[in-house]
């Protein structure tokens, strides 16, 4: 069974950090594409960061320069470091994995939510 597994979010004030982890079992990741999405209440579900099975990362413009996304293939885990911690930032944060040719994020997590204070 293909399971994602979020930890690490929580209350935190503005201008704090956080760091998310995702751990992954049921199949090799290695080879997927990892995101993070968010979704704060009352809006849309979007994409925060993705990392390809290469290493490469994107960002959403909200989050540069403040969200550093990871992996280890090794430990089967993504990690989303939050620093700079803004009210916005509130949401459930989501994990996501995406195979190496679909075009869709094929296996979800179950969310955490991060809460920041002002």
């Amino acid at each position: 069974q293909v399971q994602l597994v979020e930890s690490g979010g929580g209350l935190v004030q503005a201008g704090g950090s956080l760091r998310l982890s995702c751990a992954a079992s049921g199949r090799r990741f290695s080879s997927d594409a990892m995101g993070w999405y968010r979704q704060a209440p009352g809006k849309q579900r979007e994409l925060v960061a993705v990392i390809t099975s290469g290493g490469n990362t994107n960002y959403a413009d909200s989050v540069k320069g403040r969200f550093t996304i990871s992996r280890d293939n090794a430990k089967s885990t993504v990690y989303l470091q939050m620093n700079s911690l803004k009210p916005e930032d509130t949401a459930v944060y989501y994990c996501a994995a995406r195979r190496k040719w679909s075009v869709q994020y094929d296996y979800w997590g179950q969310g955490t939510q991060v809460t920041v204070s002002s």
